[in-house]
């Protein structure tokens, strides 16, 4: 039976229980286990007869059980309302970092269809081999060799005396022919094998099963990461870019049970703080302002090979003065909105680096709070040249949704003169 648990970063999950219902046999917890250790126990921490989530955001996938790991901006007792909200919202922030994509999956079936983000990213890898296919799949030429009872192509000498010398009637040759059976197709086929493992979704299978029988004959072969590597993306076959995107991120994470066969594991998890950033940095692109330019990712040299890198700088051109002003998100809820020595060192030194006089520390909150800029006292001749705000930004508007104006927001709080 199928089971879907919802989870916040940083809660709890044990093998007894909790107050919804959620709970890991030990099969499944053994299964987590080992995922984390074989990625440096980064996702979540062990505790006994269970985990607590860290600051990954996303899906697990543990044979019939899906774990959907969402964002939170408060420390207050989670409802099913939380999770229902938060899954919408996740959802949407994918979207908007284009990390799924709204041509193959309507915006409004992005709120209401899928049980998981794991269930998006199904369906749309299905849905772009789908349009490959009715588009064209591609064709290269490949080298065959073989024992072949007419010539053709060139005689492979070695081969032939191995194995005609009493069979002359025979020759072994080697010939190009122009096929579907290269590697961006085995690729597509791939990914289709191994979502078919996967998925629940009975409308999924049967669309799979309808593309297993008109798919050209390719070589079914295990791909691995250096296989995406050497795929090089032109014209001809840019079609497939969102496909190998997806077929990627599913490969690449699947992890087979040998052994019990009914275990397969997926995972699908972000860094939130990075999705954090992009998420800031992209619905600040959206502001059309001529005098506002916005870059991600500056950076300078700081200490022998190390350099410094802030997450947003801000250039406000006024007459003929440009100012620069930084922004560095994090996604942590900070006790008495006081925020940590080392984010504050860090943001006196990207002004210092940066020429920049003020900058902004940039959290998500539930709450108002009042905010002004501090000054550092060292570094300029007027502290008033170097100052950092402490900013707190609602995520969700109102009717609990994503707020898309948080752009906006984030620019009136630093251009502050």
């Amino acid at each position: 039976m199928r089971r879907n648990i919802k989870v916040f970063e940083f809660e709890k999950l044990t093998i007894k229980p909790d107050e919804f219902g959620r709970s890991l046999s030990k099969t499944e917890l053994n299964k987590l286990y080992e995922f984390n250790d074989c990625n440096r126990n980064i996702y979540f921490v062990p505790i006994r007869d269970g985990v607590k989530f860290c600051n990954y955001v996303g899906v697990i996938q543990i044979g019939t059980l899906t774990i959907e790991i969402l964002p939170k901006t408060d420390q207050l007792k989670s409802t099913e309302t939380d999770f229902q909200k938060w899954h919408i919202a996740l959802m949407d922030m994918l979207r908007v970092c284009k990390l799924v994509s709204i041509s193959s999956v309507s915006e409004a079936n992005l709120k209401k269809k899928y049980n998981s983000i794991l269930d998006l990213y199904f369906e749309m890898y299905v849905s772009e081999v789908e349009k490959i296919y009715h588009k064209g799949l591609i064709k290269k030429y490949r080298t065959v060799s073989g024992n072949l009872n007419s010539f053709k192509g060139r005689i492979d000498f070695n081969k032939q005396i191995q194995q005609n010398l009493i069979h002359q009637e025979r020759i072994f040759s080697k010939h190009q022919t122009f096929d579907y059976d290269n590697l961006i197709n085995q690729i597509l086929w791939y990914g289709l094998k191994v979502l078919k493992e996967l998925t629940f979704d009975t409308n999924l299978i049967e669309r799979i099963r309808k593309l297993e029988l008109v798919f050209p004959k390719v070589k079914l072969m295990p791909i691995k990461a250096n296989h995406f590597e050497i795929i090089h993306l032109n014209r001809k076959n840019v079609i497939y870019q969102k496909a190998l995107e997806i077929a990627k991120i599913i490969i690449l994470n699947y992890s087979p049970d040998i052994t019990l066969g009914k275990d397969n594991m997926l995972t699908i998890l972000f860094d939130m703080n990075k999705l954090w950033e992009e998420y800031i940095f992209r619905l600040l692109k959206r502001i059309k302002r001529s005098d506002v330019k916005v870059s991600r990712q500056a950076k300078d040299k700081f200490w022998e090979n190390r350099i410094i890198k802030p997450d947003l700088l801000i250039k406000h051109t006024i007459g003929d003065n440009t100012f620069n002003y930084i922004i560095d998100t994090k996604w942590k809820i900070i006790r008495n909105n006081k925020p940590s020595d080392d984010d504050l060192k860090q943001m006196f030194s990207y002004n210092i680096y940066f020429e920049a006089e003020k900058s902004l520390l940039l959290y998500p909150s539930t709450k108002d709070t009042i905010e002004k800029f501090g000054m550092y006292w060292k570094g300029r001749e007027k502290p008033e040249n170097n100052q950092c705000k402490v900013g707190f930004i609602h995520v969700l508007n109102e009717d609990g949704k994503l707020d898309y104006s948080i752009g906006e927001k984030v620019l009136n709080k630093i251009l502050v003169f």
